[in-house]
């Protein structure tokens, strides 16, 4: 199995980095992971949040930012990744009145403009998944194809979230050998297998983690990014479990 290094995306610890950022990077570095996917800066400078990173050792591997912030402020987005040593942003989200038909053209023509921008400056631009995506417009195609499919392959790629994936009834391998070399971000998330579906530690659900952590090193994957979106015990906790299964596959 390659040996793709392994990020946390810190939404999962939104509550703890509101109380306080810098301490809460310092335990995810004492956990063991190597990057960090960021959900918010916290209102720490870029040259700050460098010289943290820094210290503990730890990677910037990608950013979320809201659409809008990039449609609105793309050139400082950009300043700030490059200040921090980030060559990836992510658009996470669309808002529920965007989607639809109109909405996802629109959704298709900001992912080009922005993602043509983003590749002069060296940054690479993802789109991460949710299960709605998975639902099928008028051309009979998932707007989640639709959406790759009419962006430019070298401007836009995607961040699959294999959870997502899995609850829509998809198999996020076969999204991985379809949009092979689109993939650079791979969110893993688990699932549980009761009728709740909810967002699980990894190794404790049901998604199947084996054959994608081996279909990483084919479609090129260049980080890992753990994330629970809602936890039933310490965020810490949870993203230590996952850590642990993680390291398991690589020993």
């Amino acid at each position: 199995m390659a040996n793709i290094p392994v990020a946390v995306q810190m939404y999962t610890l939104r509550n703890e980095c509101e109380k306080d950022f810098v301490g809460t990077l310092e335990r995810v570095a004492k956990i063991g992971y190597e990057g960090l996917e960021f959900a918010g800066y916290y209102d720490l400078p870029a040259k700050e949040l460098k010289k943290v990173i820094d210290h503990l050792g730890l990677k910037s591997a990608s950013s979320h930012i809201p659409l809008d912030v990039l449609k609105g402020d793309l050139k400082n987005v950009i300043a700030y990744q490059h200040e921090i040593g980030s060559d990836k942003l992510v658009c996470p989200f669309l808002a529920l009145e965007l989607r639809n038909q109109e909405g996802y053209a629109e959704l298709i023509r900001s992912l080009n403009d922005i993602g043509r921008e983003c590749h002069e400056e060296g940054i690479t631009l993802c789109y991460h998944n949710h299960d709605f995506e998975l639902e099928r417009l008028s051309n009979e195609k998932t707007a989640l194809e639709t959406i790759l499919d009419e962006t430019n392959p070298e401007w836009v790629k995607a961040e699959f979230d294999i959870y997502w994936l899995t609850r829509a009834g998809e198999d996020p391998v076969k999204w991985m050998k379809q949009y092979q070399d689109r993939t650079p971000l791979v969110h893993l998330k688990d699932m549980t297998t009761d009728g709740e579906q909810f967002f699980a530690e990894l190794g404790t659900g049901g998604v199947n983690l084996n054959e994608v952590l081996e279909q990483g090193e084919y479609s090129n994957v260049d980080w890992w990014v753990i994330e629970q979106d809602k936890c039933k015990r310490s965020p810490f906790e949870s993203i230590e479990i996952s850590m642990n299964y993680f390291l398991s596959k690589h020993t």
